[in-house]
């Protein structure tokens, strides 16, 4: 056996593999004891996300303040307010359906599409979004007043341009009226895709209209600044600057879950 003194490279290639194989195990040990940690935070934001999306909406400012206050998941049950209440259910995609026997407390809609037995395959040319699987079940929010629906609140995603974009879309109680739109976890780039997040551009969204009056899904986002005057200034909004990819990915997801294969039947059977 040679002796660790005299052999130079020998030594200094044991001493780097042992400081790797110690890294390797704090690194994997910090990211087990923080999963748990990053998993709350992240569902802190997704709830925070609704609930500015609710806050906003014209007489239901009031509901934020109970609803912050309180120590469960949105999922957990459904929150009131005098006549005004903040619900969650799941929903079969598939039929529109309630789901009553999912938890959507528990229910993960990511960990479900990745599930064979509890999601569905998307052939490419249906696959708007990008996102290969389809889980069969999704959790969906509502606020209803004296037990009409006033608002839903969708969750969506899809491919952009170097990440997933996670987000919530509100409708109206006819499924066809933007009332909000929120990303709540993508990777795009700063300052140019990621000014998705960015307040002035998400206030565009507030009033635009999904389908036209032949029922055609319509709503994205334009090339670049929309025309008041253009017929399709009731369905899009003004492009970002050099941020055509992520741009494109809206419109794709935001037209894929209103499609056929995302929320339309949800809403049709909802619709007033």
């Amino acid at each position: 056996m040679p002796d660790l003194d005299d052999a130079g490279p020998l030594r200094t290639t044991l001493v780097a593999g042992m400081v790797c194989l110690v890294c390797s195990a704090l690194v994997s040990t910090t990211a087990v004891v923080l999963r748990p940690l990053r998993e709350a935070n992240r569902a802190r934001e997704r709830q925070q996300r609704i609930l500015d999306i609710v806050a906003r909406q014209p007489g239901l400012e009031d509901l934020l303040p109970e609803l912050g206050d309180s120590s469960s998941e949105l999922g957990d049950a459904s929150s009131e307010l005098g006549n005004v209440s903040l619900e969650a259910r799941v929903v079969e995609v598939e039929t529109g359906a309630y789901a009553d026997w999912i938890d959507p407390a528990s229910f993960d809609a990511r960990l479900a599409a990745r599930d064979p037995l509890q999601s569905v395959a998307l052939p490419p040319e249906r696959d708007l979004a990008g996102i290969g699987r389809r889980a069969r079940h999704a959790t969906v929010y509502l606020v209803r007043r004296a037990e009409r629906i006033e608002l839903v609140v969708l969750p969506v995603h899809g491919q952009g341009y170097a990440s997933t974009l996670y987000g919530y879309l509100a409708l109206g109680a006819d499924g066809n009226t933007v009332r909000g739109l929120s990303f709540y976890e993508h990777g795009e780039t700063p300052g140019l895709g990621a000014e998705i997040d960015d307040p002035e551009w998400l206030a565009q969204w507030i009033g635009k209209r999904v389908r036209d009056e032949q029922g055609s899904i319509r709503i994205g986002v334009a090339a670049d600044e929309v025309d008041p005057e253009s017929p399709d200034h009731p369905y899009e909004v003004d492009g970002l600057s050099g941020a055509t990819k992520t741009c494109d990915g809206v419109t794709l997801l935001l037209r894929f879950w209103l499609g056929d294969d995302g929320f339309a039947p949800f809403l049709a059977r909802i619709r007033p």
